[in-house]
């Protein structure tokens, strides 16, 4: 059993974190801190853990919670988590970081689509977690970039071709949609309810902070630099991401070839499920999960394979990742505490 610490627990993936921890065989959750319910009950901010819980919000203190426990969760703002981790901490506990401030390793990049970096040698020594690409690096590291969620459901859906010739790596465009979970649980007007129900809307339209990491990770299985499109859109539901991604071909291939591809680079993966012929992923059947669902179809019209991806952001995008990165880190089996049906309806 190992000690845990939840750094930013009032936000919905912090909640979605200890919603996970606490079904976890192997993990206490002690400690949970947030800047501004010091010293509130949780249950108070979440009326669901009501006689499940007894944490009492604390006061985040890097130098003694790397003290207590054995693994710390960082769900912060970005840009605040690069300021309060130091390599004095990762010496005696393990981090991993929801935010984004460990994603980028260019450290040019990431303060051109972010702020400041506050460690930048640690940049060197953090692992991107996205277990089913990086699952050797990430068994032997103390920082862990966990992904974004955008970008999970992105790279999962594209990197089987990233290393294929025949793809054309300067036509790709993901076009995604996400629930409003995803902009966090602080007071913003655009996610109002009057506001977002039944409409759709494109926002931070060419200019979305996970773009460089999308396209870094990418680049990084492709052997080359990789310039994307990306768009996403905001639409009326609480949890999931769907991402539409398009690439051309510049030879034809049948789309029993680009199953083949696809099923040969996710066989081993328990939380990779690629659909048969003829489906294609919805977020309804994700939902609360850490699956993400891949469908295939090619356009011959145009050349074109047309991949749809679909995650629950607070789960595969966020918390549930992190809980499957932990489990690499402690040499657990890798869907530990996290091997059930996702949930319908919700």
């Amino acid at each position: 059993m190992i000690k845990v610490a939840v750094v930013g627990a009032s936000g919905y993936a912090g909640q979605e974190l200890i919603r996970l921890l606490y079904q976890h065989p192997n993990v206490d959750v002690s400690t949970i801190t947030s800047r501004s319910n010091i010293n509130e009950r949780y249950d108070n901010s979440y009326g669901n853990y009501l006689k499940i819980s007894d944490l009492i919000f604390s006061e985040n203190d890097m130098e003694k919670l790397s003290e207590e426990v054995d693994v710390i969760f960082l769900a912060l703002p970005h840009g605040v988590a690069s300021n309060v981790v130091t390599q004095e901490i990762l010496n005696k506990v393990k981090v991993i970081d929801l935010g984004a401030d460990f994603r980028i390793r260019d450290v040019d990049v990431y303060e051109s689509w972010y702020t400041k970096h506050g460690s930048v040698p640690l940049l060197e020594k953090a692992v991107y977690g996205l277990c089913e690409l990086n699952r050797e690096e990430i068994v032997n590291t103390n920082i862990i970039a966990n992904p974004g969620c955008y970008t999970t459901c992105s790279i999962l859906s594209l990197a089987p071709l990233m290393d294929k010739s025949y793809v054309d790596k300067k036509s790709i465009v993901i076009d995604a949609k996400s629930g409003v979970t995803g902009a966090g649980r602080g007071l913003d007007l655009s996610t109002h309810y009057t506001e977002a129900n039944e409409s759709i809307k494109a926002y931070k339209v060419a200019s979305h902070r996970h773009t460089p990491e999308i396209e870094e990770q990418l680049s990084k299985i492709a052997g080359e630099g990789i310039r994307l499109l990306f768009t996403p859109h905001l639409v009326p539901m609480n949890r999931g991401i769907l991402a539409t991604s398009y690439v051309r071909l510049k030879e034809e291939k049948s789309i029993d070839e680009i199953y083949s591809i696809y099923e040969e680079f996710y066989k081993d993966e328990y939380f990779v499920r690629l659909l048969p012929k003829g489906k294609n992923p919805e977020t309804r059947w994700v939902k609360g999960s850490n699956y993400c669902d891949i469908g295939l179809n090619i356009d011959s019209r145009t050349n074109t394979i047309i991949i749809i991806g679909a995650i629950d952001n607070l789960v595969k995008g966020a918390a549930g990742q992190a809980v499957q990165n932990m489990n690499l880190l402690f040499g657990w089996e890798e869907k530990t505490g996290l091997d059930y049906v996702p949930l319908f309806p919700i």
